[in-house]
């Protein structure tokens, strides 16, 4: 997979609410750390915030801040492996 953008969803938009759920988007092409259009369960990333921390790339490292592992995805988890 290419490289991957953590985006969070919150509760109310403009990220001032607490997070709804945790996404994985890929990369916009050429910008490693800019968020793609669509998440890789197929939301529309335009209302979502990125994360200030990204995936490390180490294999085994979850790809999400552990702080909200409670609120991935389930559909990001299967596509990001």
């Amino acid at each position: 997979m290419s490289e991957t953008v953590v985006v969070y969803e919150y509760d109310r938009p403009g990220a001032e609410g607490d997070v709804l759920r945790v996404h994985a988007a890929p990369a916009a092409p050429g910008r490693s750390s800019v968020r793609g259009p669509r998440t890789l369960c197929g939301r529309d990333t335009f209302a979502m915030e990125t994360a200030p921390r990204q995936p490390s790339g180490d294999p085994g490292a979850p790809w999400y801040p552990q702080e909200y592992a409670d609120r991935v995805c389930p559909a990001c988890a299967d596509a990001a492996g």
